[in-house]
């Protein structure tokens, strides 16, 4: 999902940094960007270290001179019975996918002030509006996104910086394909509409809400779940 939205946004005409712990995947869609006549850093980064975002944040704006838009798109899945979750489990799943979170916001904040106004997009999940078994971590770090996003909408919205989550549903891309391939009658019967979802559906969303059209919405979660959420 996160390749899908950066070359979306390439597409539209925004510079784009990508970041990822792993290198070379980033690497990648920056040369993809650039062969379609698009701006593009990819930059190795670990999400779940605050010192990794500070040195992103100014890496982009040595770069570029400013940031404008942050989408917060890492995440884990720990797919194992709640009972045997471990303290371990439970602080990787949340390092990576809550605090990264708020330390993105917390660095690229500072600079969307002196921009006069920025949109924050993070990508949260249907598990954060639903339970869903055998993700004990892995849904209360997503619901812990949904709130955040709130929080920030609330404390940044005078600053004339947004913040909007978005909540995936089943979404076949090339990680979850084959299970979704395996089980397609079950995930099928889990959505209202009589498709499952794709990234580029995904990206079409953060989009919308991280541009100038969405101006007057902050502080909502959208879900592209195909109607999962619905019933």
């Amino acid at each position: 999902m996160g390749k899908e939205e950066a070359l979306r946004f390439a597409k539209e005409g925004a510079t784009v940094v990508l970041t990822d712990i792993a290198f070379d995947a980033v690497k990648s869609v920056e040369e993809e960007v650039k062969q379609s006549g698009g701006k593009a850093l990819a930059i190795k980064h670990d999400v779940s270290s605050k010192e990794g975002w500070e040195k992103v944040v100014n890496e982009t704006v040595d770069a570029f001179g400013r940031l404008d838009i942050l989408v917060n798109n890492a995440g884990i899945s720990l797919a194992k019975p709640f009972m045997e979750q471990t303290e371990q489990d439970w602080a990787r799943t949340y390092n990576i996918n809550i605090n990264s979170v708020m330390y993105g916001m917390q660095y690229a904040v500072p600079q969307m002030e002196k921009n006069d106004g920025g949109s924050i997009v993070n990508i949260s999940s249907i598990s954060a509006l639903i339970g869903m078994a055998g993700a004990g971590a892995y849904t209360a770090s997503k619901g812990a996104v949904r709130s955040i996003t709130k929080a920030a909408a609330v404390d940044f919205g005078k600053k004339n910086i947004r913040v909007n989550s978005v909540h995936p549903g089943y979404i076949v891309t090339p990680m979850s394909a084959k299970s979704m391939e395996e089980y397609k009658d079950y995930f099928l019967s889990q959505v209202a509409l009589p498709n499952l979802g794709n990234a580029e559906e995904v990206s079409n969303a953060v989009l919308f809400l991280a541009s100038d059209e969405a101006s007057h919405i902050t502080g909502i979660e959208l879900p592209v779940d195909g109607g999962v959420t619905a019933k």
